[in-house]
């Protein structure tokens, strides 16, 4: 099973946005599966507001375990963990218009070309495919600052 597979069986099973994104990714941001699923536990449904979509925040969440804090420049960690927030949710809003939970579910979210990894996988489910896509931006992220 690879990563995209398993956050889809993580949320089938009734794990959050957030969660099945940090679980996927435990392999490589040193989390346990257990922790990634603790610390995610309170971001579903927009930390349960209808905000910032869980995918989204798990993603973020990945992204900055994925690019550690240096001790001795806090303020440029910062800025550059800052800058790759920032660049995820530019790309995510461009594929689906927003960033908020509640309108996401609301927008009838479907796999299409803009979404290629869900659309292959053929999902259905509008949050399997924020999750999916949500991933494929991390991917690609991180294949640019590899």
């Amino acid at each position: 099973m690879n990563r995209y597979e398993q956050a889809v069986a993580y949320h089938h099973k009734g794990f959050n946005c957030c969660q099945s994104v940090l679980a996927a990714y435990s392999d490589l941001t040193g989390l346990s599966q257990q922790a990634s699923f603790d610390m995610g536990g309170g971001f579903g449904a927009g930390a349960q507001t209808g905000e910032l979509c869980g995918a989204i925040t798990g993603a973020i969440l990945t992204l900055g375990m994925l690019t550690p804090v240096d001790p001795q420049d806090p303020v440029g960690s910062k800025r550059r963990t800052g800058a790759l927030a920032k660049e995820f949710q530019k790309r995510f809003q461009e594929k689906f218009g927003d960033l908020r939970c509640k309108p996401l579910l609301k927008a009838g979210i479907q796999a299409t070309d803009a979404t290629p990894v869900a659309r292959d996988m053929a999902l259905a489910n509008r949050c399997d495919v924020l999750i999916i896509t949500a991933m494929e931006i991390v991917e690609e992220m991180r294949g640019e600052n590899a």
